[in-house]
């Protein structure tokens, strides 16, 4: 196997050397309780990677050539909704990959939008890596635009380059990352180009060495923008280090369940601690916190 891509894990493989584990402050251990709940179990990993996208982008393609097809399939707790989990090692961390229901939209209501979103909202994992179809760019950066309002720690897999090439398509990817304030990196994955850079990618986000900054593009109406203002502030207020308070706020006042749940019995609070323990954590390294 090439140096440069990564060595499939499995959960039957067996414990990663702890020497190797735990490399920074963001790894998955302060986060167990809240995945545990939906029903990811992160046993020996270093980091969790959520892996989201549209249908038919190719995330499947990713999933598997980052995990050697080394997977669990299971479903989403309390739900039909299928989801797919694997593993690999890279310079000597493990990370867990969790394949997310494919997703046009985090603001729908269908079962795989909520299992998606919830996920990225109260799972938080250590990146989120988003897989965009290059020839249908305009189309998938909607659901790009969507997650960088929950986390910026994000890394956007330009896939199918080989079929936008064919179609005379060029997109310059370095004026897209400044534009999103993440990585972005071109591959075909079916070939199994970019899979090396896009695991450089991740480690970056993952390990804080890559500072990453979404550009807020969501432009509301002047009293809507009020109200997520002022409940975003009290969000605030009740949950100082709450890093998606304005996300958050969008999802109470569209009326979603699981976000008001989480809001009455407090383990948004989770989510809360969380970021402030990852964001102590790189301070004391003297990384940049992502």
């Amino acid at each position: 196997m090439s140096a440069d891509l990564p060595m499939p894990i499995s959960r039957a493989a067996g414990a990663v050397d702890a020497s190797a584990g735990r490399a920074c402050g963001s790894c998955a251990v302060f986060n167990v309780a809240n995945l545990e709940k939906l029903g990811v179990h992160t046993g020996d990993s270093d980091f969790v990677i959520a892996l989201a996208g549209n249908p038919n982008t190719g995330k499947s393609t990713v999933f598997n050539a980052l995990t050697g097809l080394r997977q669990h399939v299971g479903n989403w707790p309390g739900t039909t909704v299928v989801r797919a989990e694997g593993g690999y090692r890279h310079q000597g961390d493990a990370y867990k990959v969790i394949d997310l229901p494919g997703t046009y939209s985090l603001l729908s209501t269908s079962s795989d939008e909520h299992a998606a979103c919830d996920f990225l909202l109260f799972g938080d994992p250590d990146v989120t890596v988003v897989v965009v179809d290059a020839t249908r760019l305009e189309r998938n950066l909607n659901l790009v635009l969507q997650i960088l309002q929950i986390t910026d720690r994000v890394v956007v897999a330009l896939n199918l380059m080989d079929e936008a090439g064919r179609h005379g398509i060029t997109i310059d990817t370095r004026h897209l990352s400044r534009e999103l304030g993440v990585p972005v990196t071109p591959m075909s994955a079916r070939r199994g180009d970019g899979v090396p850079d896009l695991l450089e990618a991740v480690a970056q986000v993952a390990h804080g060495r890559t500072a990453t900054k979404a550009r807020s593009t969501q432009k509301l109406g002047p009293a809507v923008e009020r109200a997520v203002q002022t409940l975003a502030g009290q969000l605030t207020s009740e949950f100082p280090g709450l890093a998606n308070s304005r996300w958050v706020a969008l999802r109470l006042l569209e009326g979603d369940e699981n976000t008001e749940r989480a809001v009455r019995d407090g383990s948004l609070g989770d989510v809360e601690r969380q970021h402030t323990a990852r964001q102590r954590a790189f301070a004391t390294q003297g990384g940049s916190a992502p």
